[in-house]
């Protein structure tokens, strides 16, 4: 059986938050952002709510229908956005206005995103603790990859690891080479994805690599 997938809303907000608050706790990333462990605890989760909010304002958010995994897509169109040089500095005030590396992160990762096409970002991606490995994040981003092939969209997230650059690899995504470096941190990986074509054959619409 198929992983079933719908769109989530305003109503999933305290799921989703929890979900994400609590897969990526001890993520490389979330520890240098929040290096203080009993900090991280009190404060990550309202960063995991900030990004819930942005993904509703920006794109969509995707969850399984048995709410154990979730994926946070922004839409974003070519050109340089007027506000994202403020954007960082916003979610630090409104996160954890004494930690610099809340924004520090945002002006990073901001300077490494392409603004030439549009495309969907996968922002994030969570799972929870005790279904990891069992594909539903998988699914969850190649359902919106088949659209992207069918639409002609480019797709762009950050790899945080080296098993999640490999598995982005997997379903056509290449690394920009152009590494992020957080300081005295762990590296992410910008990647890029083109559309795969569609061909149509006796009424089926199938993709080929």
């Amino acid at each position: 059986m198929g992983v079933v997938i719908r769109r989530a809303g305003e109503s999933d907000r305290t799921h989703v938050v929890r979900l994400l608050d609590e897969a990526f706790q001890d993520d490389p990333v979330s520890s240098w952002v929040f290096p203080g462990e009993e900090h991280r605890r009190r404060r990550h989760g309202a960063l995991m709510e900030a990004f819930f909010d942005l993904a509703l304002s920006e794109g969509f958010v995707d969850v399984t229908q048995d709410g154990t995994a979730v994926a946070l897509w922004w839409s974003v169109p070519a050109g340089e956005d007027e506000g994202a040089e403020e954007g960082p500095a916003q979610l630090r005030a409104a996160v954890d206005p004494d930690n610099e590396r809340v924004e520090e992160i945002g002006r990073l990762t901001g300077e490494a995103h392409p603004t030439d096409r549009p495309h969907q970002y996968l922002h994030m991606i969570g799972v929870s603790p005790e279904r990891q490995g069992e594909g539903l994040g998988t699914a969850l981003i190649e359902a919106v990859l088949e659209r992207c092939d069918r639409e002609g969209l480019h797709a762009y997230l950050e790899a945080s690891n080296s098993r999640s650059r490999a598995l982005y690899t997997r379903l056509g995504f290449h690394f920009t080479g152009h590494a992020i470096d957080l300081p005295d941190g762990p590296q992410l990986w910008p990647m890029w994805r083109e559309p795969r074509p569609f061909v149509t054959d006796g009424g089926e619409t199938s993709r080929f690599a």
